[in-house]
């Protein structure tokens, strides 16, 4: 299979979006935009992020704390800001518990060290979540080469599997039923809705 075969058949994966950040050989705050973020484990907590290995993130990661910003929906410049089209004024930076962390992301996980893999041409990053928060923020999501916002949700969860769902709108607010008892024995009464006549 050809490279941009493979590469498009993985972008049918809708994912969210990260920035990893940490600290470079200076000391100065460093970020790469990255979409390969996974949960690993809850005992002990753990989370997984591979980068390419020509990112200068690779060399800052090593034996190195980091953190993890999930990106929220309106941080689409912070992610073109670390994907290498930066933008004046950049985003900003807050310190975190373990590395630099970026204000306004809808989570962040600060990790400290635990693993590395060979990954091909990728290098896979494993880190111990010390401290992880949420804003509450919709994230950003990344399909098909394009970013995208988590719009509206297709189904309620509260009425999920439920016939009557408000949101499809199989019963509308005018729909009336007739319940059985009053559609037998001559003492039928027309029922008000066209819809077929249920069990009180």
């Amino acid at each position: 299979m050809e490279k941009k075969a493979l590469q498009n058949v993985f972008g049918q994966f809708a994912s969210g979006v990260t920035v990893i950040t940490c600290a470079n050989a200076d000391g100065e705050p460093h970020g790469a935009t990255v979409t390969a973020f996974t949960a690993v484990s809850l005992e002990p907590r753990l989370c997984q992020v591979t980068l390419t290995r020509k990112s200068k993130a690779c060399n800052y990661l090593t034996d190195a704390p980091f953190a993890v910003n999930i990106l929220a929906a309106d941080q689409l410049d912070t992610a073109m800001h670390f994907a290498g089209r930066p933008s004046e004024p950049g985003p900003t930076w807050v310190d975190g518990p373990t590395a630099p962390v970026l204000k306004g992301s809808a989570a962040v996980l600060s990790c400290t060290p635990w693993r590395s893999y060979d990954g091909g041409d990728h290098l896979i990053f494993i880190g111990e979540i010390v401290d992880a928060e949420a804003s509450g923020n919709p994230p950003l999501l990344y399909y098909r080469s394009t970013f995208h916002d988590l719009g509206e949700p297709s189904v309620n969860s509260l009425w999920t599997l439920c016939a009557d769902d408000p949101h499809s709108g199989w019963f509308d607010a005018t729909t009336t039923f007739t319940p059985f008892h009053l559609t037998r024995g001559g003492n039928a009464e027309t029922p008000t809705s066209s819809t077929t006549p249920v069990s009180a």
